[in-house]
């Protein structure tokens, strides 16, 4: 079966994952996660994107980022998890394949989606058991979100400059989304999109992609 086509256009976000091979961990030690931040900065800064939500989980990766030129995200991915699986099997004294085949990438609505991604990826260590709350995960974009705390990792969006006239009013209404969990229904949309590698919007927003993808016009702003 051919493989579906990816929506990899300029200016909009989209929402990311890999998954270790046969959901084997991908990090193993602090190191790797370290390692893991550091490849992803270059590739973000060398290849141009901007990151505005992440969370490095044991087995896999959520990324909430915005390319600056088409087939960024597939440039970015690439240049990432090759660089880290050479270093990886090195620092750990494995061999063989790290990553489960190719990356799943949905190109979500910002205006209905955005900030439900965000608590989705942010979430994820709480959802998870690792952490009693998102602020306590270290491997995250949510310090850097909700508390200030430096991260080069990440770079706000313009919907999360609009929370607020200055960065404290909007890390406080940042974090006021995370005061509950996400219904049921929205985590299944977010999963399903991500899953199936289709945009997270409705029809509208699906046809304002596919005119993009033919005009190659850029729509969104970061």
């Amino acid at each position: 079966m051919p493989r579906r086509p990816r929506f990899d256009e300029p200016g909009y976000v989209q929402h990311v994952v890999q998954r270790g091979n046969g959901r084997r961990p991908v990090f193993l030690l602090p190191d790797d996660f370290e390692d893991y931040r550091q490849r992803l900065a270059h590739a973000l800064g060398h290849i141009g994107g901007a990151l505005h939500a992440y969370v490095l989980m044991g087995n896999h990766v959520h990324l909430l980022l915005t390319p600056r030129e088409r087939g960024g995200v597939g440039r970015i991915m690439q240049s990432v998890s090759r660089n880290y699986a050479a270093a990886f099997n090195r620092r750990n004294g494995r061999s063989g394949t790290l990553w489960e085949g190719r990356y799943r990438a949905s190109i979500i609505d910002s205006e209905r989606y955005y900030f439900v991604c965000c608590r989705y990826i942010e979430l994820n260590p709480v959802r998870a058991g690792l952490a009693e709350t998102a602020e306590r995960y270290p491997w995250s974009s949510h310090r850097a979100n909700a508390l200030g705390r430096p991260d080069p990792l990440v770079t706000p969006h313009a919907l999360y400059r609009a929370l607020g006239p200055g960065s404290a009013p909007r890390r406080e209404a940042y974090a006021a989304l995370f005061s509950r969990p996400l219904p049921e229904a929205t985590l299944q949309a977010v999963r399903r999109a991500s899953r199936r590698a289709r945009p997270l919007g409705d029809d509208d927003f699906r046809e304002r992609l596919r005119q993009a993808a033919a005009s190659g016009v850029r729509h969104e702003r970061t």
